[in-house]
């Protein structure tokens, strides 16, 4: 990397995402490092208390159901949570419904089935979809394959059950975000090379891809916003251990390191301008493209990482919103599968 790359100013915050960050301080601090893991843990933990974390019926909407379904071989089961709206469907529409398999972020190091639950819920009420969210083992203690694994085996349940929880086998979309977008791209690299279910689709939120961290972008976020380069190399060196950023790291760890991206489904990716994962995000949607695949890609101008949850309320977070819902209408469209 260049003096001139390591040296670049980052682009400026969304002013109203800067005055969200300077509210929450030390919450929102860079340089995530190995002795804050158990700190996040239980940070994560705690919000996600049964007895005060949200609401994921979303007032009676859905009916949920914790399910421990059999993991990867030699490994102990996987743990789903799935949600089934308890409205009947339209006369008009399929019997089956669409779903939404979600897999949660935390850096692989944090976090659980609940984690980004709230969001991917109110999208299926709109779309009157199931949700099956996965728990993965985490790294340092589980490094790859471990979360990935997990998460191709819940989704092979997910799919051969599919009918069973009232959803269709052949519209099951990829949710993640952050390291759970980054372990929904290898799932479906993973899927593509085992000739597994075909997903319908996948949306990657401000994906992790790249375990080598050396992107203008990441060199220009050292220090700044939510997870900065500091906080990657973290993450992917527990996940990976010292073989990060060297070669042989496979794409279903890092699937940056893929090289050939086609016969994959569907993506929709986005990233925020000002973020760590900006131009690995970039590269990926490219490189889809120059497969001859699909993808639709949105870089939010002045975006920091997860900056929707950090300030829901902010436009650029009301925009980012819309277009992922409209993707998914657009993808679940009854005409586009008719042709």
């Amino acid at each position: 990397m260049s003096s001139a790359a390591t040296g670049s100013v980052p682009p400026p915050f969304d002013p109203e995402l800067a005055a969200a960050l300077e509210e929450a301080g030390d919450l929102a601090r860079p340089g995530f490092a190995p002795r804050d893991i158990e700190s996040a843990r239980r940070a994560a933990a705690l919000a996600l208390d049964p007895a005060g974390g949200p609401d994921l019926t979303l007032d009676g909407a859905f009916g949920t159901a914790d399910r421990t379904v059999p993991g990867p071989p030699g490994a102990p089961g996987v743990s789903l949570l799935v949600c089934r709206p308890t409205a009947k469907a339209a006369p008009a529409s399929r019997a089956a419904r669409p779903v939404l398999y979600h897999v949660h972020g935390g850096g692989l190091v944090a976090g659980n089935n609940r984690v980004g639950l709230p969001t991917v819920l109110e999208w299926a009420r709109e779309l009157g979809a199931v949700v099956v969210s996965v728990e993965y083992r985490l790294a340092p203690e589980h490094p790859h394959p471990a979360p990935v694994e997990d998460v191709y085996a819940g989704l092979r349940w997910t799919a051969e059950r599919a009918g069973e929880l009232g959803g269709d086998p052949e519209r099951i979309v990829l949710v993640g975000a952050s390291a759970g977008g980054g372990l929904a791209a290898a799932l479906a690299l993973l899927l593509r090379d085992r000739r597994g279910p075909r997903p319908y689709g996948q949306l990657l939120l401000s994906p992790m891809l790249d375990d080598r961290n050396d992107t203008p972008s990441a060199h220009q976020m050292a220090g700044v916003g939510l997870w900065d380069r500091t906080a990657n190399e973290t993450a992917w060196t527990a996940l990976l251990g010292d073989r990060r950023g060297g070669p042989g790291v496979p794409p279903y760890a890092a699937p940056a390191r893929a090289t050939d991206l086609s016969g994959l489904p569907p993506a929709f990716l986005d990233v925020g301008s000002a973020e760590t994962f900006r131009d690995e995000v970039v590269a990926y949607a490219s490189g889809i493209w120059r497969a001859g695949g699909v993808a639709e890609l949105h870089v939010w101008p002045g975006g920091c990482h997860g900056f929707d949850a950090l300030a829901p309320h902010a436009a650029l977070s009301g925009a980012a919103q819309a277009a992922r819902l409209d993707w998914l209408r657009r993808l679940l469209a009854p005409d586009r599968r008719a042709g």
